[in-house]
């Protein structure tokens, strides 16, 4: 029986390329996002390309139906991947940040993967393979002023997946994280915030690349298959 592969936050962008190309190598897919009718335009084009998928439309921080919704059609998954950053999310400065603020970006970046792990982690360990795979941003392992908001909930998440990693490696499942130093184009967040909006940052924003998705598949891919880092920086930067 094929892998399934459930995509997490498949909206556009990173989400949907890395879904094809487990598609490509054979994988059922399970793509996770609130709109309907863009999940279905997706199932269709994957269908056209020989790719087996379903759409499973709901908020994914409801973790646990959705997993055992897409565990009722598919039978089982075997690899996570998890893209939490919607369009629309703005840097804050840390002097301006409160916990009213900070709140929804630590449920979005951290709670909801976390709820998310707990419910596939069990099945994978017990079967001895899987992976858990996450997408993350600069300012995770970067931080610089003026750029706070995200990047607490964001290294938090980078945070716990170290620890994960630790723990499930020797059951056979793999936890890892790519870290972006960079914007995706055709993603929500590109159309939300260009180059030029993060040049008006306050202390500026360095290091900052645009990128096609289809640059990352493969990195994504060998980061599951080869299993040999926790980590992946695209761009590099110091650690």
């Amino acid at each position: 029986m094929s892998q399934v592969v459930a995509s997490f936050g498949a909206r556009s962008g990173l989400g949907t390329v890395l879904a094809r190309r487990f598609g490509k190598e054979g994988s059922r897919v399970a793509l996770v996002a609130r709109r309907a009718e863009r999940l279905r335009t997706m199932v269709e084009e994957f269908a056209s390309q020989g790719i087996e998928a379903a759409a499973f439309p709901a908020d994914p921080a409801n973790a646990r139906p959705v997993v055992e919704a897409i565990r009722e059609r598919f039978g089982r998954i075997d690899v996570v991947s998890c893209q939490p950053l919607p369009g629309g999310t703005a840097f804050i400065p840390a002097a301006e940040l409160d916990a009213a603020r900070l709140a929804p970006m630590i449920n979005l970046f951290l709670l909801t993967p976390v709820e998310i792990a707990h419910a596939v982690l069990p099945e994978m360990t017990e079967r001895g393979d899987g992976g858990f795979i996450v997408t993350g941003g600069f300012a995770a392992a970067d931080p610089q002023p003026h750029i706070s908001g995200i990047g607490p909930a964001m290294s938090a998440l980078r945070n716990f997946v170290y620890f994960l990693h630790g723990e499930v490696a020797g059951a056979g499942v793999h936890a890892g994280v790519s870290t972006l130093v960079a914007l995706i184009s055709g993603s929500e967040s590109y159309a939300a915030m260009s180059p030029e909006d993060l040049a008006a940052v306050p202390g500026g924003v360095t290091c900052l690349h645009v990128l096609d998705p289809d640059e990352l598949t493969e990195t994504h891919w060998q980061l599951y298959t080869e299993r040999d880092r926790i980590e992946y920086r695209f761009h590099e930067i110091d650690a």
